[in-house]
């Protein structure tokens, strides 16, 4: 966490002895060996949370992306399928169009006779 080298560590102790007095060092030690523990301890849990948390968010992220790609995906297949439907009805319509045109076309003089001529057709 910090980067503390041996002659800083052993000026601390040295002040330390000569402030504290030699009686109380070892508990005054113990206590702020504890306290830094305690103090790692909640930054390594502050940390773990804050990494959880930044998971979550890119897991809530991901899955949002996935939806959005779901949506379109059933977008297109809606699309693709009312498209077919068209197609389909299509199909059925020209099949009941077929014996229909099929009789009419009987009752059509052949290609070398005169059409009828109806009254606002007149050529002349």
């Amino acid at each position: 966490m910090f980067d503390v080298s041996f002659w800083e560590i052993s000026i601390v102790a040295i002040i330390a002895l000569l402030v504290i007095g030699p009686e109380r060092l070892p508990a005054v030690a113990r206590t702020a060996g504890r306290w830094y523990g305690k103090l790692q301890r909640f930054v390594t849990t502050v940390r773990e949370d804050i990494e959880r948390e930044l998971k979550a968010s890119e897991l809530k992220q991901i899955m949002d992306e996935q939806k959005n790609e779901l949506d379109q995906l059933k977008r297109s297949l809606d699309q693709t399928r009312s498209e077919l439907e068209r197609i389909t009805s299509i199909e059925r319509l020209e099949e009941e169009i077929k014996p229909v045109t099929k009789g009419a076309e009987k009752d059509l003089p052949a290609s070398g006779d005169k059409a009828p001529s109806h009254p606002g057709n007149d050529p002349r």
